[in-house]
């Protein structure tokens, strides 16, 4: 593993000590938790930490990420350690009785084998996986942009509280979010690749939401890969803020709008992934026996190195790395968990 992508910011040093973090760590997620769960009514459920192999419930993410998998002894089945939870809450909204406007979010957990590990990877994952109950008339960018909004508002109140407890904290959260298609973002930077344009827009507007993600842009490329089955990838999206300790933008949440019956359909054609419609799941949404929903998930360790202002995710969570890397960055004053 090659540390090319790693960044060292010049004369790094953490605003608090390990046990300082430990404590804000905790302070963080209690806090954001409760504003998150407020902010878009949503009670805690708990979660599977793996899936059936053959049940189409774990999620694809890229559409090229490997899973985790074992075999249970006891019931001779094969099963998948979870890349996400967007399937699985769908359902669970539907078992559980959720009324409209309700959801749900969980503690996921997971192990992403194939991730390329810098200041914002870990092969460990964990996040809050939300979703909540619509009308198929509340399917679209009014509810998207609100919702956004309602998310980053819990971030900004969450920043609020921490710098409370640590003053030596300085806030910089940006709660006005200016919204951007990403078609509309190629257009205005066609010379800069997909990652450099989320880092451009956000040096100047600080917290942008990036719409529409998954389909092919008029330059034959995809701003980014969504699997076909989870978002509508025409209301969808990534919440991204300006971090100045790394000097780059930092996506937060992806997230959107389910798909329906029809974009599901849609979206299997375009991505030539029409063998999903014999699973369980894509049977009963394209039979319409789910809810319509939207949901996303957020990163808890990303918001913790964002709120407690780290250069390395390592240093909120404990994880695995390269002795390259782990030297590298003791070398520049950043300590690995």
């Amino acid at each position: 593993m090659g540390l090319s992508s790693l960044i060292l910011p010049a004369e790094y040093h953490s605003l608090l000590n390990i046990l300082e973090t430990e404590i804000a760590i905790k302070t963080v997620k209690d806090n954001f938790e409760r504003n998150l769960a407020n902010n878009l009514q949503l009670t805690r459920v708990s979660a599977p930490l793996f899936v059936n192999a053959v049940s189409g419930i774990n999620d694809d993410l890229n559409g090229i990420e490997r899973p985790v998998e074992f075999d249970i002894l006891e019931t001779k089945e094969d099963v998948q350690i979870v890349q996400s939870l967007a399937k699985w809450k769908r359902l669970a909204l539907k078992r559980y009785g959720f009324e409209h406007g309700k959801g749900l979010y969980t503690d996921m957990n997971a192990i992403r084998r194939d991730e390329e590990l810098d200041n914002l990877h870990s092969v460990y994952v964990d996040q809050w996986d939300w979703e909540k109950i619509i009308t198929e008339e509340e399917r679209n960018l009014i509810t998207l942009k609100d919702t956004v909004k309602r998310i980053v508002k819990a971030l900004k109140e969450s920043e609020n509280h921490l710098i409370a407890a640590f003053p030596q904290m300085k806030p910089f959260i940006c709660e006005d979010v200016f919204f951007i298609t990403s078609q509309e973002l190629e257009d205005m930077y066609p010379e800069l690749t997909p990652k450099q344009r989320e880092d451009a827009i956000c040096k100047l507007h600080k917290t942008v939401f990036v719409m529409q993600i998954g389909g092919l842009l008029k330059s034959g490329q995809k701003h980014d890969g969504r699997a076909p089955d989870y978002d509508d990838w025409n209301l969808n999206g990534d919440i991204l803020i300006w971090y100045p300790i790394l000097d780059r933008a930092i996506e937060i949440s992806s997230m959107g709008i389910r798909v329906s019956p029809e974009s599901l359909d849609k979206q299997l054609n375009e991505s030539n992934c029409n063998a999903r419609r014999s699973l369980e799941f894509h049977k009963q949404l394209l039979n319409g026996e789910l809810p319509f929903t939207m949901g996303g998930g957020i990163g808890q360790s990303r918001i913790c190195m964002v709120l407690l202002q780290k250069a390395h995710i390592g240093e909120v969570q404990a994880s695995t790395w390269s002795n390259e890397m782990i030297e590298a960055c003791a070398n520049h004053g950043i300590t690995l968990l």
